[in-house]
């Protein structure tokens, strides 16, 4: 029996069973599977490099290697920027001790003002609220430490990972032709070919993105005379990396911290503002360049993509999100049995575009 010829009922349980079992999956086996995905991602951007040096009669062995090493020294210098500016910022954590004391203690006033809760408690609640949190402290010292592995687990593999996957990408490209063909070997070569092309824009236009976001910002506090203002930039353009929520949680932590270091109000609505303009350019503008027009995913498919990526994977899973939802729209719109599903990820909007631009080339032809 053919796959159209079976009954919905089938079909839609092989489906429900699939995602399922990839569900499982990503939850007890994302150790060794996100890695694997960061490293696939970083391969297919550093494809164009390899292929590169290949024809300019590279060894096979530099022209990987090469690129991975240059990948290294980029992130090395990221992150050699983000901790020298944390050290930065911890050097002054004495003074900023003292002020955010001050700072609680006339949220205390002003909070007595509105509520007639004394300020004792107030301060017993504190109190409760700290017991509470040392309870806890092993637990999220585990936690901490357990990050931490997690970090150097993946730096440690995502190279090695990447290596691999452009060294035998000849023959994985072979296998995944031989297995999924069903009779149609130009359609699998075309999917993996798009879906290549759409993890390069991808990731180099959300590379793009965070430098933009990244000088925005800077410009954005300099002028303000904002302290740890590159600082407070790079965490922003970081935290932006994970779509929805990473901003949400940078303009919090960025007016926050401004509230502890500046003795002005006005200036903490300054950066909440800066913040939102950036926002609205890069949703605008920049965000489009990541993947493009030849594919788009919903604003409602990417929220529930983010989510679900974050509660099976954490935050890797949440940044590999959109990649994976524009891979698997490549993926649905050119396998018959799963093009309902593309037409749930795709924006409805450009699909109506599309069908009146149709109905007009019909109309010119008649």
């Amino acid at each position: 029996m053919k796959a159209e010829d079976q009954p919905f009922y089938k079909k839609l349980t092989f489906n429900l069973l699939s995602i399922g079992i990839l569900c499982v999956a990503l939850i007890y086996g994302s150790d060794l599977i996100m890695p694997l995905l960061f490293a696939i991602l970083l391969a297919t951007l550093l494809l164009p490099i390899t292929r590169f040096l290949v024809r300019k009669k590279f060894p096979k062995f530099l022209s990987i290697i090469l690129p991975i090493l240059l990948a290294m020294v980029v992130g090395g210098g990221i992150i050699y920027l983000l901790s020298s500016q944390i050290i930065h910022f911890m050097d002054d954590l004495p003074a900023l001790k003292a002020r955010f004391d001050e700072v609680g203690y006339s949220i205390q006033k002003w909070f007595r003002a509105s509520t007639d809760m004394t300020i004792r408690k107030q301060n017993v609640y504190v109190k409760q609220a700290v017991d509470n949190l040392k309870e806890k402290a092993p637990q999220i010292a585990g936690v901490t430490v357990g990050s931490i592995t997690g970090i150097v687990v993946y730096l440690f593999l995502v190279p090695i990972y990447t290596f691999l996957v452009l060294y035998y990408r000849g023959v994985i490209k072979k296998f995944l032709v031989k297995v999924f063909k069903n009779g149609s070997e130009e359609n699998v070569r075309e999917i993996l070919t798009q879906s290549t092309t759409i993890s390069q824009q991808f990731v180099s236009g959300l590379m793009i993105e965070t430098t933009i976001v990244f000088v925005l910002n800077t410009a954005g506090f300099l002028i303000l005379g904002i302290k740890y203002a590159v600082f407070l930039a790079l965490l922003a353009a970081l935290l932006n990396l994970i779509p929805y929520v990473g901003m949400l949680t940078a303009n919090i932590l960025c007016m926050v911290i401004t509230l502890v270091t500046s003795n002005s109000t006005s200036e903490v609505l300054w950066v909440g503002a800066i913040l939102a303009l950036v926002q609205v350019i890069d949703n605008n503008i920049t965000m489009p360049l990541i993947v493009g027009n030849r594919v788009r995913i919903n604003a409602l498919a990417t929220i529930i993509g983010v989510l679900i990526g974050g509660a099976l994977c954490g935050i890797p899973g949440m940044f590999l999100a959109i990649p994976a939802l524009a891979v698997c729209k490549v993926i649905c719109d050119r396998v018959t049995e799963l093009k309902p599903w593309g037409e749930l990820l795709g924006d409805s909007t450009d699909m109506e575009q599309s069908n009146g631009n149709k109905k007009k080339i019909k109309q010119v032809n008649n």
